[in-house]
């Protein structure tokens, strides 16, 4: 009976499911939190040369330092930034948007684009409101800053608990 693995971007877990058959017809829904059609992922193996398998918190503390280096990087970035420059701000917001693992919605990619090509940012802003005022890190509202960095820098959790497919 083969054990298929399935990953709940939502819970940013991977979950176990045991089936009675080979081959799985549909995905199931989240045992957590009831999100449907989960994503198939290819189960990992492992051929130990006398090697113990890395500790939980080794795991966590390696995308605490990826997540650093990221931050320290971005305020470096942040010092040469050109408040003169439309083009330069663009660019640094885009970097932080990509650093972060976040989509900006539809009315900063708007400005974005507009930035980019050097309109003036008092000009997007009269036409586009606050949009320029968002919170950089401030991700779509259906998630929270820390799930979205937790699935960008973190490996997901695994739950140790076998489901029936």
């Amino acid at each position: 009976m083969p054990i298929y693995e399935f990953y709940c971007a939502a819970c940013h877990t991977v979950f176990h499911f045991l089936s009675r058959t080979v081959g799985v017809a549909r995905a199931p829904a989240c045992p957590r939190c009831a999100r449907p059609d989960l994503e198939r992922r290819a189960s990992t193996f492992a051929i130990s040369k006398g090697r113990g398998e890395p500790q939980a918190a080794d795991e966590v503390d390696a995308g605490d330092a990826r997540l650093e280096r990221a931050m320290e990087q971005m305020a470096h970035e942040a010092g040469g930034l050109d408040e003169n420059d439309p083009r330069s701000a663009a660019r640094f917001m885009r970097r932080l948007y990509q650093t972060a693992g976040i989509e900006p919605g539809a009315g900063l990619t708007e400005a974005l684009q507009r930035l980019e090509a050097g309109e003036d940012p008092d000009s997007i802003e009269r036409d586009l409101g606050d949009v320029l005022e968002q919170d950089p890190l401030d991700p779509a509202p259906a998630e929270s800053r820390s799930a979205a960095l937790r699935r960008r820098f973190l490996p997901p959790r695994v739950d140790p608990e076998l489901h029936e497919l």
